[in-house]
């Protein structure tokens, strides 16, 4: 069998920003062609953006899809911004950008903190809804959280995890978001700017199953880095506003949407585990574990089973 890649760069055919309120304005672009199947995608982090990468992910010919900036990352403004920026403030800024593109329903895409929120906005408006594509599932727990900031993958990799532990004061090591948020939210720039590197690094080099330089690269960008670990980590210290274990508790309201759950065997940020009590859960559902492959949305496995997802719902075969 082919591996199925990603489809040729398009440029979005219209984008802009809009305005959502409490200060917050943000980026959106559409792509694809006009009046074809809708479908919103949903970025991870919290904090990361979109890339050209993620419209490529959808047959353009057979999708307008939606893709936008969610609060204080990428090109939405104000840049690295925690107030008014909560899980509930980005299942309405979908709503607005639902009722903005003018369709009834449509397909939401998400990844790893996109999956987090597709569930949330899934189970909020499951009208809107026409299928679900979702990979790395992320709750936020409170066991998922610990297994990634506190112990279980810091076994994994104990020279990443070492530089990871630098910037925190032993006494505080109990404790690393909380650690964290102290040195995000500081006064000095910085103070901010260096431990945003290092929370985001000790990201970019666990979350694929083998080293990817580029990654790396990306995540050390101080720019990116800096909205990256600071809302990233402003999200993770409030358990999302989210009651705990309410995504999966709450899966049933899913019940009659379709959808497939793709979740790589090795994914260090999110426990296997989750994506299978989600499909446990979610009546009807499709779960494909992806052997040989980590967390990241472009790693061969992942990247072939995804781009399967959303040609079949676009009616195409293979």
């Amino acid at each position: 069998m082919t591996l199925r890649t990603l489809y040729p760069e398009l440029e979005p055919y219209a984008s802009g920003m809009l305005d959502v309120g409490d200060g917050h304005q943000i980026y959106w672009e559409r792509s694809g062609t006009p009046g074809k199947k809708p479908a919103v995608f949903l970025h991870g982090g919290p904090g990361g953006g979109i890339s050209p990468d993620h419209r490529r992910l959808f047959h353009p010919d057979h999708y307008d899809v939606l893709l936008f900036d969610q609060r204080g990352c990428g090109r939405s403004t104000p840049h690295a911004e925690l107030e008014a920026n909560t899980t509930w403030h980005l299942v309405a800024d979908i709503e607005r950008l639902r009722e903005m593109a003018g369709v009834d329903q449509w397909q939401v895409f998400g990844g790893s903190w996109g999956s987090t929120l597709a569930l949330a906005y899934a189970q909020t408006h499951p009208e809107r809804v026409s299928e679900l594509v979702l990979r790395g599932i992320y709750t936020l727990t409170k066991a998922e959280l610990d297994w990634y900031y506190q112990f279980g993958v810091s076994e994994m990799f104990p020279e990443k995890w070492e530089r990871f532990l630098a910037p925190v004061p032993e006494a505080e090591r109990h404790d690393m978001m909380g650690a964290y948020r102290k040195l995000l939210t500081h006064s000095d720039k910085s103070v901010r700017v260096a431990a945003a590197r290092s929370w985001s690094l000790w990201e970019g080099e666990t979350i694929t199953l083998l080293p990817n330089a580029e990654n790396s690269d990306h995540f050390a960008e101080d720019e990116f880095a800096h909205a990256f670990a600071r809302i990233e980590n402003h999200f993770f210290v409030h358990g999302g506003w989210l009651e705990e274990g309410q995504l999966l508790r709450d899966a049933g309201k899913l019940k009659g949407i379709p959808g497939v759950i793709i979740h790589g065997r090795y994914d260090m940020p999110c426990p296997l585990r989750t994506a299978y009590e989600l499909y446990k859960g979610w009546p009807g559902s499709e779960l494909y574990v992806i052997e040989g492959a980590g967390h990241a949305f472009n790693e061969p496995g992942i990247l072939d089973r995804l781009i399967r997802a959303t040609d079949h719902y676009a009616g195409l075969s293979g």
